[in-house]
């Protein structure tokens, strides 16, 4: 268990925190975001091209606060799940990763 970040720095349908894991010896880009009072994980590439989703950094809710959005291509995802709810990539999801909150933190089950 590793931790990510501290709990306030990840905004209800707003702004998350990107962190790096580690994926056959290579890091990979992840990000943290909260939806629904929850935390939710995922690596950061979009389903349909590998490239990452935020338009900013740590930027990857649309302006309704409901959707991730991938900036290059308008996919969007339910941040719940990961599952892309429109665009070029429709009916694949973004790679999950677990992640637990407690005494204010944020950690990545490793």
């Amino acid at each position: 268990m590793r931790q990510v970040c501290r709990s306030a720095d990840v905004e209800e349908g707003g702004r998350g925190v990107r962190f790096e894991i580690q994926r056959d010896g290579e890091p990979l880009g992840a990000f943290v975001v909260r939806y629904d009072g929850l935390v939710h994980a995922y690596v950061n590439e979009c389903a349909h091209v590998a490239v990452q989703l935020d338009w900013n950094e740590g930027e990857f809710f649309d302006h309704s606060g409901l959707y991730l959005i991938c900036a290059t291509h308008g996919a969007t995802y339910l941040p719940d799940s990961g599952l892309c709810a429109g665009g070029p990539c429709k009916g694949r999801a973004l790679r999950k990763l677990e992640v637990v909150e407690r005494d204010g933190c944020i950690f990545l089950m490793e």
